[in-house]
């Protein structure tokens, strides 16, 4: 007759479950704040891109102005009156056609502003031509876009002052 041998024995001892649960655990507490500043990173730069490109926006209007093809008002700075206008566009007064000049086609929003609610262009802060530089505030005019957001960025500056 054959002996049937001891079959070993299947499965994982409880060390070595522990100590995968430790190296998993491990692994996780350094992902995770890696992700949250990856996450963060990308955030200041689609905010640092918006910034730009509305600059670039309100600049162009602004030498559009100084150039003549728009229509001059005495008493304007030759900034847009508000953030809209770029987006729905101004008469070329330098047009026979009377053609319209876009500067934006279609106004971003604020990547850090959590309100989703309302107009794109409502996400922004807006400084004035007239108003001080230390302490922006909104006016007949658009001169500078700022975010309205309190936090502090990886640099260390505040979004605000972007």
């Amino acid at each position: 007759m054959m002996r049937r041998r001891p079959c070993p024995a299947h499965g994982f001892t409880l060390i070595e479950l522990a100590v995968t649960v430790a190296i998993v655990g491990l692994l996780a507490a350094i992902a995770v704040p890696l992700a949250e500043v990856t996450w963060q990173r990308s955030q200041e730069q689609e905010l640092r891109l918006q910034l730009r490109s509305l600059r670039r926006a309100i600049d162009a209007y602004k030498q559009a102005y100084d150039e003549g093809r728009l229509i001059k008002t005495v008493g304007e700075s030759g900034y847009p009156p508000s953030l809209g206008v770029l987006v729905d566009g101004v008469v070329d007064a330098s047009s026979a056609q009377q053609a319209k000049i876009y500067f934006l086609r279609r106004m971003p929003r604020d990547p850090l502003t959590r309100n989703t609610e309302g107009a794109p262009e409502e996400s922004w802060g807006l400084r004035s031509y007239a108003s001080e530089p230390d302490n922006p505030s909104a006016g007949a005019d658009v001169f500078d876009v700022y975010s309205k957001s309190a936090g502090v960025a990886l640099n260390g500056v505040p979004y605000r002052e972007w």
